[in-house]
């Protein structure tokens, strides 16, 4: 149940940007390539004189690949361009924003380096703790789900279905000393706030004037989403839910998403991803014109290709499940899990 959506191409070197804000606090955005044709923010939090950090913390860690973990030594490039005295000999805290092999792959790594802290959402933790047994856990809603979308037996689509029931959200576990819930001010400079949707386990963090949205709003893409009914937290109403949370923020000048650029019009872009659900939504139901399982409604609404495919099929499974609670459709189970899909 992940994000990652690796593609063809070539590793990169990783990016270092500075940010500061209104209180005079730092924020380092160092772009890593997670995998081959996905990059991921990675921050770094100070406050305090640069020659003598009163904190410092790190938010995510990028993944388990070499590429990634490579990257993380740019860690060095704060003392060398900005002359931070800080290192992983002097980090605070570790700060996992979702169990995603993108943002918490490369967890054990960096617990290697440093011993600071580690805080997740309680719903991350046993993920986090012991991602083999969350795996095993894993296997069978993943494989009820595969028969649920409909998808061909021995089709492509269900062999790759199978790996993803193969895949750890991190090579092993790593303690979590620090729990956090919706509400929780961490180490008295970072208000969290729980946004269940695209992971249930996901928090946005506020540091002063900046929000770190994670991959809830991001700049450039709609976060995938699973049915809530497979995944805790999960569906497109938990997603929709989170960002009046997120709206309803004051005191954000700027927000950092877990993925590309950062985002001074933040709330005009939650307006776009509101909109483009409601199309989406209406799109799925238009192309129900009689019963259909999420894998045909997938192949009419959209271009399925190779690389998004897990992920389209994943979109239009939470579209359905969403316009079913609306009352916009109804879902018939079948004898052998399949569910069809009729307007109401």
């Amino acid at each position: 149940m992940s994000s990652a959506t690796p593609t063809p191409g070539r590793s990169s070197p990783p990016r270092l940007s500075r940010l500061v804000t209104g209180g005079g606090h730092r924020v380092y955005t160092l772009n890593v390539q997670a995998f081959v044709g996905l990059r991921v923010n990675v921050f770094v939090l100070l406050t305090g004189p640069a020659e003598r950090p009163d904190y410092c913390a790190l938010i995510d860690c990028g993944s388990p690949q070499p590429v990634s973990i490579a990257s993380l030594n740019a860690l060095h490039l704060l003392r060398a361009q900005y002359g931070e005295q800080c290192g992983w000999e002097t980090l605070d805290r570790i700060v996992v924003t979702h169990a995603h092999p993108d943002h918490a792959g490369g967890l054990p790594h960096v617990r290697s380096l440093s011993r600071a802290p580690v805080a997740a959402h309680e719903w991350g933790v046993p993920i986090l703790e012991d991602p083999h047994a969350f795996r095993e856990e894993a296997r069978g809603p993943l494989r009820a789900y595969a028969a649920w979308l409909g998808v061909p037996e021995g089709s492509e689509y269900a062999a790759r279905l199978e790996n993803r029931a193969n895949n750890l959200m991190l090579p092993s576990g790593v303690p979590v000393r620090t729990t956090l819930r919706h509400g929780d001010l961490l180490d008295g400079l970072l208000q969290v706030w729980h946004t269940p949707g695209h992971a249930g386990s996901q928090v946005c963090l506020q540091f002063d004037d900046v929000l770190l949205s994670a991959d809830h709003l991001l700049p450039r893409n709609s976060p995938p989403l699973l049915p809530a009914w497979l995944h805790r937290g999960g569906g497109l109403h938990a997603y929709l839910e989170s960002l009046k949370v997120i709206e309803g923020l004051s005191g954000v000048r700027v927000a950092l998403g877990g993925h590309d650029e950062p985002m001074p019009a933040w709330r005009a872009r939650i307006a776009e991803l509101r909109a483009r659900y409601e199309t989406k939504l209406e799109n799925v139901l238009a192309a129900a014109e009689g019963p259909s399982s999420v894998y045909d409604l997938t192949h009419r609404v959209a271009r399925v290709n190779p690389r998004q495919a897990l992920l389209l099929l994943d979109q239009t499974a939470a579209l359905c499940e969403e316009l079913v609670r609306r009352g916009a459709l109804r879902e018939m189970p079948g004898a052998g899990g399949e569910a069809t899909f009729q307007r109401a």
